[in-house]
């Protein structure tokens, strides 16, 4: 059975008002448009867990969608601090707790093994383990230094997005490759967004790009350009230009309010949100044509 819908549709169905919410993705493939869909449909309460928050989160912050994060590395990369998520959280306005990336990996591993905990080496960040009671040391049962551990992580809904995926929910993902498959496999629910519906022929052709099955995907949604302003490797390219402006348009609340009115509220989707960037825009994100046709599977 298909499992192909809109990101519209699979909000609606799979995020619900406090739920552990999952954007996957480093650096790359971030899924943007599922977050600006969630502001959209308006959910409150959400817990927001990702291993780097980047501007996804700010704006969700700011659009009041969420009342904790859980992260590792927070802040706008390469520019500076994510101005309102740390606003937020110095007015105690924001529940927070903060691990490292590894910590955040392996909870996430943790989730997806069905453990309670996983154990780590000891880190230099004993400064995190004081500020973070969800972080502990053990004995060593055979005799060795004590092991730090921290709990599993299953989040309610993760969202990844994938440059290539059947209707089914097999995804080829390739490039910087995150923590895309600990998060799908931890999760209660798996959203899949995708620059490309292929045949599944496609995907069986090459195994070795198959990061996360159908068997554990709820919803396939077809969202080309579903990561601006970060980038698909092989699709288009990371739109710095924004990253820089969106440290600007963070400095004030009616700034941040008009760029969510125009550009998240102001178009119905992404396919929207896409052609009011411009020509210019896209010609210089250097938009490569698709890898291979889409398939069409009719209205879904």
């Amino acid at each position: 059975m298909t499992k192909l819908t809109t990101l519209k549709q699979a909000v609606a169905e799979f995020v619900k008002d406090g739920d552990i919410v999952y954007a996957a993705g480093f650096t790359h493939l971030i899924p943007f448009a599922a977050g600006h869909e969630i502001i959209r449909q308006g959910r409150k309460n959400l817990i927001l867990a990702r291993a780097t928050p980047d501007l996804i989160y700010d704006q969700m912050v700011a659009a009041g969608c969420a009342k904790k994060v859980i992260f590792s590395y927070m802040g706008n990369p390469g520019v500076g601090s994510l101005r309102i998520v740390r606003s937020a959280l110095e007015k105690g306005e924001l529940e927070w707790e903060e691990y490292s990336h590894f910590g955040m990996i392996t909870r996430l591993q943790a989730g997806a093994a069905g453990l309670p905990f996983l154990p780590m080496n000891q880190t230099g960040a004993t400064d995190l383990e004081k500020s973070n009671p969800q972080i502990k040391r053990i004995p060593d049962p055979y005799g060795g230094k004590d092991v730090i551990v921290v709990p599993a992580l299953n989040p309610d809904v993760a969202i990844v997005h994938v440059q290539r995926a059947d209707k089914n929910g097999n995804a080829h993902l390739w490039g910087i490759i995150g923590e895309q498959k600990e998060a799908a496999f931890a999760a209660k629910k798996v959203i899949l967004t995708a620059e490309e519906i292929v045949d599944e022929s496609v995907i069986r052709s090459d195994p070795n790009r198959t990061m996360i099955p159908a068997n554990i995907v709820d919803a396939v949604c077809h969202v080309p350009f579903a990561s601006h302003p970060s980038y698909s490797q092989g699709y288009y390219d990371r739109d710095n230009e924004f990253y820089l402006a969106w440290d600007k348009i963070s400095e004030s609340q009616d700034s941040v309010k008009a760029y969510l009115d125009e550009w998240v509220f102001g178009v119905k989707d992404r396919e929207e949100y896409w052609q009011k960037l411009g020509a210019e825009k896209r010609e210089q994100l250097k938009v490569v044509s698709a890898l291979s046709e889409p398939v069409n599977y009719g209205k879904y």
